[in-house]
Formats: structure tokens, C-alpha cells, sequence
């Protein structure tokens, strides 16, 4: 049993002993069923070094958690002190270099604020509370993302802490190869503690969801299909089935109401993007209808994700293609005649510069697919989880003839290793800077790099 009083930082050290351990070992996913040896509400990065140092005196391994919102994935932290990041907040924009300092535990909201007051923008994905630091480690898909890339690649420095316990600043000319890994590789190389990001020059975009009846179905997905090969790289878009829950965070009339929805996002002003946007008012009458010309900031919030914690059990699959058999197969089996226990089931619009090869970029340079699905559901009970987990094996059996290879890090909620999510040629080089930064095996990611990869 280790003595974790000798952890002396300017946070909180919690352990089992402790009345509030359950809320202090929580993650944001409460579907996540954390059981570290202790948590470290961290202050700064010198808390940081401090607690990877104590592991590595006491034989214990490290892993860091901005939110947890991908928590499902992390494997066992028996014999891990898990790093809570999230007291660590702050964003310094420089407006004239477009560039901004985010603290590890900051928001995507916290950052969307912060840039749109300087007529900038991060890189905003679909939901608000996501922690900036994992969002980028992850990849970053953005609704800005087919102009622009995955967020990983705007990431210009990070500050880390490595398994030897020291402060780290990297980039592409100091320790360019752990830069690289940093970027869409994951959190398995060391704990961040700020990121320095490239802002984009977006200031406003004609965002927003169309809500129609789910029974339009599969004819409306097809329509959106086709219409996603008109539109430019200025648009990025999601069509889903959902059922919303009867929670407070939902309009009542929505409420348990099957329904189909596409958001999307122009960069642009209102008249381009209404004109980007108007055939898809054609498909019918929408129940709601919320585009507009918004501020960047709230591109984070149109996909109406839940901002207080809730559990999730998630799976996706990236597409290669899209034809109707593929649209068939996926709403037979998430449309309104499937009685599906998912909360939702979602395609996302890849393509663009998700889909060119970023010279400059890091692990996760680009995707290799015109889609991605995604899929998820609350299990409040178990028969309700196991249920959840049977409908997710199914679509990953039915979309299987039009997958694509591997997947994308951040919508990989299930456990597995780094190598069934990228490619051999760069797990291999992930696997040689795990060799060289964290040859103990000392710090603990999400999803962890294989040191038997090869290219």
C-alpha cells in the first residue's frame, strides 16, 4: 500500500481513503468505472513533475485526464495515479500572431470564447466542455476541419512533463519526433500541461441543425449524400438519427421523438451559406430550424452535445464510400422502423483537408475516408448497456463491406491499442518514440502505442 503523503503539490492527492474518492475518481463518460491508486488534482506543470516523479520512487504508472470524456477506452489504472488536469485553466490569445497558450484542463468553449474575442477561432468540435489538451492529442475534428485540417495539425508547441519527471517544450525544431507522436498519436508519450495553438481567422459562420421527422428516412440520407458533393470545403456537415432523452437539457416537444437531423457549419457570411444550405430546407418540413450567422464561439454547441456528465457506451467505423446500399444498411438499422436503444447514430462529412495529406502535420495526418460513423447510447441499466453493446457490434458488422482501415483516435471508445486505430508505418514510428521517451512503460494513454508494431 503506498504512503502518498510524502505527494506533496499545491493541489489535492485523494485516495480511497477519502470520503469523496468515488466523485474524485469520476470521469465526465460516468459509464467509465475508474479505480487508480490515487488522483492528483494538479496546479501547474511543477505538480506535474512532481507526481511523475513519486510514481516513478513508488513503482507506479501515470495517466492524465483532462475531462474523461473518453474515459471508456482507458484500460485498468491498477497501480496508476490518475492526473487531473482540469484545475489547470487559461488561454492567452496573441492577436496579431493568431496564436493562443491554452492550459491543459481548459474547455473547447473556454478557448472558442477567448479567440472569437479577437475575431479568431480555435478549432471547435461538437461539444463545449471537452477538454482542449485531449481534443488535440486525439486529432480534433472540426466543424472548420475541411478547410483547415484536423486540429492536431495547428498545434505550433506543447509543454509536457516525459516518464523522467522533467518540463518539456516541444515543436518541430526541439524533439521534433515526440512533437510529431503528440499530434493525433494520443496522450502515451507524456502528460501535457498547455498547448500553443494556431488560430484560424474565422470570426462568424452560418451554423446551425435542421430538425426533421426520422420517417423521412433512408431517401433524405441519400439526398444528403448528394448534396454533400456540391458543397465546398467551406462546409463541413453530420446527418444522424437520434431519440433525444427525457432530460431537462432537451425541449420538451422533442423529448423520446425519433427524428433525423443535419448540422453544418459555412464558413462565410448569411448569404452563402443560406444558398449552401437551401436544398437541404427541400427535404421537407423541418420540426426545427436553427441556422443562422453565428460567432465562431458557438460553433461548439450546434450538434446540442450534453454539458453536464452522463454516461456513454460509443463505437464507430470510418467509411470509404457511401452508396445507397451503405445508407440502407444504416438505417435499417438507426432509423424510426429499428427500434434501436442508441441515443444516436451519426455520419459524419470527412473530405477536404481531412483528407490531404498535411506536410507539416503530426501522427494523425490525415484520414483516409469520405465519412465517419459514429454511434452511441446512456446505459442506465445494465440489460440497457448490454443492449447498446449488441446494436453497436451490429452496425459495425453491417457497414463492415464500405469500412475503410482503422479508425479515428478520438471516436475510438472501446479499449484497443493505437495499432487498430492508425496505420503500420506510423504505429511503427509511434512504437520507436514510446521506446525512446517511456521505455518503463511509466505514463498511460487511452489507447496504448504497441511497442511490436511494425510498418
Amino acid at each position: 500500500m503506498t504512503d502518498f503523503s510524502g505527494l506533496a503539490i499545491a493541489g489535492q492527492v485523494a485516495t480511497p481513503s477519502d470520503a469523496d474518492w468515488d466523485q474524485a475518481r469520476a470521469a465526465w463518460n460516468l459509464a467509465a468505472n475508474q479505480t487508480p491508486e490515487a488522483v492528483a488534482f494538479v496546479e501547474s506543470a511543477e505538480d506535474v513533475a512532481k507526481t511523475v516523479r513519486f510514481a516513478a520512487d513508488n513503482d507506479l504508472r501515470v495517466a492524465g485526464q483532462g475531462t474523461g470524456h473518453g474515459a471508456v477506452a482507458l484500460r485498468s489504472l491498477e497501480g496508476t495515479i490518475l492526473i487531473k488536469t482540469e484545475r489547470m485553466r487559461g488561454v492567452e490569445v496573441d492577436p496579431e500572431a493568431q496564436t493562443a497558450r491554452v492550459a491543459a484542463g481548459t474547455l473547447v468553449l473556454e478557448l472558442s470564447e477567448a479567440a472569437g474575442a479577437h475575431g479568431l477561432s480555435g478549432m471547435p468540435g461538437s461539444s463545449p466542455d471537452v477538454g482542449v489538451a485531449g481534443f488535440h492529442l486525439g486529432g480534433g475534428l472540426s466543424w472548420l476541419g475541411r478547410r483547415y485540417g484536423f486540429a492536431c495539425n495547428r498545434v505550433g508547441a506543447i509543454e509536457l512533463v516525459t516518464a523522467d519527471g522533467e518540463q518539456r517544450t516541444v515543436d518541430a525544431g526541439n524533439e521534433p519526433d515526440l512533437f510529431w507522436a503528440l499530434r493525433g498519436g494520443g496522450g502515451d508519450y507524456g502528460i501535457v500541461t498547455a498547448l500553443h495553438l494556431n488560430l484560424v481567422p474565422v470570426a462568424t459562420a452560418y451554423a446551425g441543425v435542421l430538425i426533421f421527422p426520422a420517417a423521412l428516412g433512408a431517401e433524405a440520407v441519400r439526398r444528403y449524400r448528394d448534396w454533400t458533393e456540391t458543397v465546398s470545403e467551406d462546409v463541413t456537415s453530420v446527418v444522424r438519427f437520434i431519440t433525444p432523452p427525457p432530460i431537462p437539457d432537451v425541449p420538451e416537444p422533442l423529448r423520446g421523438t425519433p427524428l433525423l437531423t443535419i448540422d453544418a457549419a459555412c464558413i462565410g457570411d448569411k448569404e452563402a451559406g443560406e444558398a449552401a444550405i437551401a436544398p437541404l430546407r427541400e427535404l421537407g418540413e423541418p420540426i426545427m430550424d436553427t441556422f443562422d450567422q453565428i460567432p465562431a464561439a458557438g460553433l461548439c454547441r450546434i450538434h446540442m452535445d450534453p454539458e453536464n456528465p452522463v454516461p456513454g457506451l460509443g463505437h464507430h467505423r470510418v467509411l470509404r464510400e457511401l452508396p445507397d446500399a451503405a445508407i440502407d444498411a444504416f438505417v435499417e438499422l438507426a432509423g424510426p422502423e429499428s427500434n434501436s436503444p442508441l441515443l444516436l447514430t451519426e455520419i459524419r462529412q470527412m473530405g477536404g483537408a481531412l483528407g490531404r495529406p498535411d506536410p507539416n502535420g503530426g501522427a494523425l495526418s490525415h484520414l483516409d475516408a469520405d465519412w465517419v460513423m459514429f454511434g452511441i447510447g446512456m446505459p442506465m441499466t445494465p440489460e440497457l448497456g448490454e443492449a447498446i453493446e449488441g446494436q453497436l457490434d451490429r452496425f459495425d458488422d453491417a457497414m463492415e463491406p464500405w469500412a475503410g482501415d482503422g479508425g479515428y483516435f478520438n471516436f475510438a471508445e472501446r479499449p484497443c491499442d493505437s495499432d487498430e486505430i492508425l496505420p503500420p508505418d506510423v504505429c511503427s514510428r509511434l512504437a520507436d518514440v514510446k521506446r525512446h521517451w517511456d521505455p518503463d512503460g511509466r505514463i498511460v494513454g487511452n489507447h496504448a502505442v504497441s511497442l511490436d508494431a511494425t510498418a
